[in-house]
């Protein structure tokens, strides 16, 4: 019987040092997604994002017409004018441009996402800073992304506290 009470008398006195421990950490949660979009640092970077896609889509488009061009002369009856040396050299040129535009999507994938981090790496800075001080204000010990949440209390969003450190809308 002794032993008995000892038992409920820890199990008690750990479930009330762990509801203590508990009570001192807040937990929020925020939508880094739409506190991207609504700064308007992520409007521009956005801009010139497309705009950079837009360039490397036109630079695809000349290295295509290029390698037609070269076709269309090495098939064409102009050849005849030409000496085999010529000849050999043109299609060394054509078989690379074909090389080139067949490696240029992986190419430009790698440029499109080294040009997001460079944009991304200021706007996400600022945004963690304001995070982390409306955090600290607030009392939150853990912050997390919305995106990884599948459950989660309308209150703790702390993204309205957020938007208003950073004097957004």
């Amino acid at each position: 019987m002794k032993r008995i009470v000892i038992v409920l008398m820890a199990a008690g006195s750990l479930l009330c040092t762990s509801n203590r421990s508990l009570a001192q950490g807040k937990i929020g949660f925020v939508s880094l997604q739409e506190l991207y979009s609504n700064m308007p640092e992520f409007k521009k970077a956005d801009t010139s994002m497309q705009e950079y896609n837009t360039a490397l889509t036109q630079n695809f488009e000349d290295m295509k017409k290029e390698l037609s061009d070269m076709d269309t002369s090495l098939n064409s009856k102009d050849t005849l004018k030409y000496t085999k040396a010529q000849l050999e050299i043109k299609r060394r040129n054509f078989n690379e441009m074909y090389i080139k535009l067949q490696g240029w999507n992986n190419q430009a994938q790698q440029m499109l996402q080294t040009k997001q981090q460079e944009l991304m790496a200021p706007i996400q800075k600022k945004a963690l800073e304001a995070i982390q001080a409306v955090s600290k204000e607030s009392g939150y010990s853990y912050v997390f992304d919305k995106s990884v949440l599948l459950v989660s209390p309308p209150a703790e969003d702390i993204l309205p506290l957020v938007k208003k450190k950073m004097g957004l809308k």
